[in-house]
């Protein structure tokens, strides 16, 4: 069989990035004309542009991805491990994107983002390396050898190499363990019964330090990276999602103290948080206001002996009746009418059952019924008079809760990433299997193209989605700031899980759609993922202001 690799590969994907990055300068500039108001951004403008700033907050994502794609690459030919398998992903990964860049993004089902929307005729793009790339870089013969390579690496969670170094691979290895032996084979059980994740699990989850992973050592956690907290989180997702994004509340409160808290905060919270002595549960968001966290309505009432009474309503609370404390955001200013009057607070529950999920005084709930991401369970909260004792707002003043909130995004945003790529991995091991299983016409699904094709991408864009979210890791690790890095992980990897299991869904057919296969959960659950922690709209948006502010 001729070779599907493609002769001086870094060469021509070295050689597309400065093409790629003049077509995205170009793109900025013609936004930017279009939205701009004197020397700022207008916020009409912007609304009024929205196609073209979210086409230009995809182009930028498209382009970052292939930038850490071929660094992924030749990082892997200095170590002498890019191998056939690393190779092929590497051009498909380029011929597709390239394509799409000339020819429309996929921002979803039905929504491209084009040159034009964007002013550019993609001239820059018509490059003897582009060309190359586009014309033999996502080739037939490429996807099935990549899929032949795929079967002999049967069994093992991460096709190709990832990149990282021995200790998180480590990291890696043991919860892939964990996952396998511990989650997958209870994980659908747990969902279709709509079960709390048992609290055994999280007991091993806390042995095993999930909780207190980023925490710093001085205050009772690990102190180990983000970068870990990726690795484990995306494998933990892969086993299940709902398993994985136990450990996302302590992440998201134990930043929110370290960053935000006073030191006697630190001490009192974070150890207790580390050793999951205590599960928090974050409560922003409200009943008609999803994503303008600004329009908050919820009040907190300072008292004459210095604490507070809550009053107001809280939707979308994961986890809320087990646990013991809430990140909790409200108005402490009664005369704002925006971010600055919110305050964030420390308030302490009593962990609730199925016979009273709810039994602190000013305080009900009411469970919301749900498609996926189980587990946990969803809830709707009421407070009337419901009592905040004063130490515990978040850093001894107030208004300030929204930017407290905000340094949370980096980490909440990477965290979320890679429970993309584990739920991705998750439906792409069940799509193939099945497809190894499952006879038609005398011989396996997987020997046809087209069923080929969909697992060849899966592992393609998958890997395409770890390298954005491990540099995104990276630059939280080393104290860059990376809203941007991780906002663009977040919406690719969100797209990238829902294409992975809807695609795993259609290889399996008509069995596909009865609730015994694991692969209708995965579909369930990839779906939440382009909805919270930053709709992929918001998302886009976000990063279009900080592109064009």
């Amino acid at each position: 069989m001729t070779s599907a690799l493609i002769d001086n590969l870094l060469d021509l994907t070295g050689a597309a990035l400065a093409p790629v990055e003049a077509t995205f300068d170009a793109a900025k500039e013609n936004v930017r004309a279009r939205v701009t108001d004197g020397d700022r951004v207008s916020g009409a403008k912007l609304e009024e542009h929205q196609a073209a700033a979210h086409a230009l907050s995809w182009l930028a994502t498209y382009a970052e991805s292939l930038r850490q794609m071929n660094a992924w690459a030749t990082r892997l030919t200095g170590e002498g491990r890019f191998g056939e398998m690393e190779k092929l992903i590497l051009q498909i990964a380029f011929g597709e994107y390239l394509a799409q860049m000339k020819g429309g993004m996929m921002m979803s089902q039905n929504e491209m983002a084009r040159l034009a929307d964007m002013g550019v005729d993609g001239a820059a793009l018509d490059t003897d390396a582009i060309n190359a790339l586009i014309a033999n870089g996502n080739s037939q013969a490429a996807r099935t050898r990549l899929v032949e390579l795929m079967q002999d690496n049967a069994g093992h969670a991460t096709f190709g190499a990832t990149g990282l170094d021995d200790e998180l691979e480590m990291i890696r290895e043991q919860f892939r363990r964990y996952a396998d032996e511990r989650v997958v084979p209870n994980a659908h059980e747990w969902h279709l019964k709509d079960d709390y994740i048992p609290l055994e699990i999280l007991e091993e989850l806390a042995e095993m330090g999930v909780f207190g992973l980023t925490i710093p050592e001085e205050y009772g956690g690990l102190g180990l990276s983000k970068a870990s907290m990726v690795v484990v989180s995306e494998e933990l997702s892969r086993g299940y999602i709902g398993v994985g994004s136990l450990g996302t509340r302590s992440e998201i409160a134990a930043e929110l103290v370290e960053a935000g808290g006073t030191e006697e905060q630190k001490q009192h919270w974070l150890p207790k948080l580390a050793s999951a002595e205590i599960l928090p549960t974050a409560v922003f968001t409200e009943p008609n206001t999803g994503s303008d966290l600004g329009s908050l309505r919820t009040r907190a009432v300072k008292n004459a002996d210095g604490d507070y009474e809550v009053t107001g309503n809280k939707t979308w609370i994961t986890h809320a009746a087990r646990t013991h404390v809430m990140t909790l955001l409200a108005r402490t200013d009664p005369d704002s009418k925006d971010h600055r009057g919110l305050s964030m607070f420390l308030a302490e529950k009593t962990p609730g059952d199925d016979e009273n999920p709810f039994p602190t005084e000013g305080m009900t709930g009411g469970e919301i019924e749900v498609l996926g991401y189980r587990g946990m369970k969803e809830f709707e909260l009421g407070f009337d008079g419901f009592k905040v004792k004063g130490e515990n707002l978040l850093g001894g003043v107030e208004g300030q809760g929204f930017k407290q909130l905000m340094k949370t995004f980096e980490a909440a945003r990477i965290q979320t990433a890679a429970r993309a790529i584990g739920v991705a991995q998750n439906a792409l091991e069940i799509g193939m299997q099945y497809a190894e299983d499952r006879k038609q016409f005398g011989k396996s699904l997987i020997n046809f193209p087209r069923v080929a094709n969909k697992l060849a991408m899966m592992a393609v864009e998958i890997m395409v989605a770890r390298q954005l979210t491990y540099f995104s890791a990276w630059e939280k690790d080393h104290g860059h700031r990376c809203d941007l890095e991780a906002g663009m992980a977040k919406l690719l990897g969100a797209r990238i899980a829902w294409a992975c299991a809807d695609n795993a869904l259609q290889i399996h057919g008509g069995n596909g759609f009865a609730l015994e296969y694991q692969i209708s959960r995965v579909l369930c659950d990839a779906r939440i993922l382009n909805i919270f922690e930053g709709a992929a709209e918001i998302q886009a948006q976000v990063i279009a202001r900080r592109l064009l502010g």
